[in-house]
């Protein structure tokens, strides 16, 4: 990689020659969006869109979750499952499975 401000190759973080930051290593963790996926959930997906948004092992939030629940407020956990059921969008069809119900282009 080399260094967007004088051309250098880079070795760390930094341009050893010129000092800029290297935009790689000092780039955010890109986090995708928080969506109900419509495989490999086990309720509704609620664990599921977080742990992926947050890009977390699904057992462990569905795990924390779990024993958060059961631990500090039943209720409370159970009514934010709910809660996030329902504000939590769904993930959007593939194309290829939504032409599948006979809807054509022209909407007929």
């Amino acid at each position: 990689m080399y260094c967007n401000g004088c051309g250098t190759e880079l070795h760390g973080a930094y341009c050893h020659a010129c000092g800029r930051a290297n935009p790689a290593r000092h780039a955010p963790a890109r986090r995708g969006p928080l969506e109900r996926p419509r495989q490999g959930r086990k309720i509704a997906g609620v664990c599921l869109a977080i742990a992926n948004s947050l890009d977390w092992d699904p057992t462990l939030v569905r795990v924390l979750w779990a024993v958060f629940t059961v631990l500090f407020a039943f209720v409370f956990g159970v009514l934010a499952y709910a809660v996030a059921w329902v504000l939590i969008p769904e993930e959007p069809l593939p194309v290829a499975a939504a032409n599948a119900g006979g809807i054509n282009a022209a909407g007929s």
